[in-house]
């Protein structure tokens, strides 16, 4: 099998799969759940074969010509390290589901819609052309849509539209974008814009629709309004869409639009690093002050992809190393205090902070999980999170603006407090309701290998830092 071939699969499966899953659970649940998995361990198996041919350098490319110019995918470090990120903690969540989901209606639909988000997910990490990107970037919309939408109920339906009216508006705004770029450049196609505008920054038109687009995907201020609100769907589509995958992929695009094939005029490291500042330091406060469990991570998440865009934005070679670093670690991190949350939701029938309390005496693993997994994201040694932050913020302060890293510090104090905040009047003290035991053993087992990844992301951190180094050097021109 081909390096091409095994690049298509990765995308394929989990695209054209998901449409057999409704198919085979009309006679076996077990058989559906079991076939999802299989189809997202596919893309994991795929990207790790990609791996070791695109860290020698290698630029795997494949086309498909038509009348809209070359319909491609392209396999690079980027690609195959933010493939490896989506698709490892969405096997996870995945099999979190089978306990999770195995109560609930619909679950035909359920499978269906996250192994084609998936899927959509590979499609647009791979996508080395504008239309295939958006494309792929709309599916990943229509099928968050349906999964916040998940339980039905008007007032939960109600908050799912407003989740795709922004993200779809966003969309449309970066479609505008693309079309400028597609004036301005003369292709669709990514290698060819990169060509076309070699010493020549996008326009700031472009770049100002195109940043709609990701600032709303990402759920960063003034778009993010939208996410603490999807809190209303089941636990793992929470962790997948919102913490893990979906929020991820503004960032990812910036990094692949602006970083590797569109020059930004210089004023643009200024702009977006302050976009994060506040972004990130207003979701820490209203974190600080939420109690309803859910909606706490939700703004955390919004926190911390500030952080992110940060590292992607500032320049230099650590700064944007951290940055996609950081995707890795919060991602396994934040899936993983979600994936916690769904217990103690599902187990209490509860989120509400205040009236929650010493599940730690019942739940341990799943007070331990959220603790290790709030510590990386906190930054806490030796934990993965720590590295990843320390790499963006050092990598920041060595650039003009010393006054946005001083924010981006402060904001890292409170999310020690608000995560500290939510472990305490969760885990510990004396219970304020009858305690309910763990949940099934497939949900205790997901939040314990999140994490144990955490953890191991820490202790053996030359691995995953020396992808995303590999990954911010290429971007830089640095290596081939």
């Amino acid at each position: 099998m081909t390096l091409n071939t095994i690049l298509l699969l990765v995308v394929a499966v989990p695209v054209l799969g998901a449409v057999l899953l409704p198919l085979v659970g009309r006679f076996s649940s077990c058989t559906r759940n079991t076939l999802a998995l299989l189809m997202v361990l596919a893309s994991l198996a795929g990207s790790l074969l990609l791996l070791g041919p695109v860290m020698g350098g290698q630029v795997l490319q494949l086309d498909f010509p038509t009348g809209f110019g070359h319909m491609m995918l392209l396999a690079d470090r980027l690609a195959v390290f933010m493939a490896l990120v989506s698709s490892l903690v969405g096997a996870v969540i995945v099999f979190y589901s089978w306990g999770y989901i195995s109560h609930y209606e619909n679950q035909n639909e359920y499978y269906f819609l996250v192994v084609l988000f998936l899927g959509a997910m590979m499609g647009l990490v791979f996508a080395a052309n504008l239309l295939v990107l958006y494309i792929f970037w709309e599916i990943t919309a229509i099928a968050s849509w349906r999964l916040i939408g998940f339980f039905r109920s008007p007032a939960i339906v109600l908050r799912a539209d407003k989740s795709f009216m922004v993200t779809f508006f966003g969309a449309t705004m970066m479609l505008l974008g693309f079309i400028m770029v597609r004036e301005q450049a003369g292709s669709w196609d990514l290698p060819t814009i990169k060509l076309a505008l070699a010493g020549h920054p996008l326009t700031n038109a472009a770049v100002v629709f195109i940043m709609l687009g990701l600032l709303s995907k990402s759920a960063t201020l003034p778009l993010q309004t939208w996410l603490p609100d999807a809190g209303v769907a089941p636990s793992p589509v929470t962790a997948l869409l919102h913490a893990a995958v979906l929020v991820k992929i503004g960032v990812y695009a910036y990094a692949r639009l602006f970083l590797v094939n569109m020059p930004l005029e210089p004023v643009w490291q200024t702009v977006v690093p302050v976009i994060a500042a506040v972004s990130a330091l207003v979701a820490a406060g209203a974190a600080l002050l939420e109690t309803d469990l859910k909606r706490l991570i939700a703004f955390s998440t919004i926190s911390q992809i500030g952080f992110i865009f940060l590292g992607l934005s500032i320049g230099g070679e650590l700064a944007l190393a951290g940055g996609l670093l950081y995707i890795l670690m919060h991602s396994m991190a934040k899936g993983g205090l979600f994936l916690c949350a769904g217990i103690v939701e599902q187990r209490m029938h509860c989120k509400d902070l205040t009236k929650l309390g010493g599940l730690i005496k019942t739940m341990p693993v799943t007070a331990i999980a959220f603790l290790v997994c709030a510590f990386s994201v906190m930054g806490i040694p030796p934990l993965g999170g720590f590295f990843s932050k320390y790499m963006v913020l050092a990598g920041a302060a060595k650039g003009p603006h010393l006054w946005i890293v001083l924010s981006f510090v402060g904001t890292a104090i409170l999310t020690i407090i608000y995560l500290m905040r939510a472990f305490v009047l969760v885990f510990m003290g004396e219970p304020k309701t009858k305690l309910e035991t763990e949940g099934s053993p497939v949900m205790v087992w997901s939040v314990a290998l999140l994490a144990l990844l955490s953890l191991a992301g820490g202790l053996l951190i030359f691995y995953p830092s020396l992808l995303a180094t590999d990954s911010a050097r290429q971007i830089l021109g640095l290596i081939p």
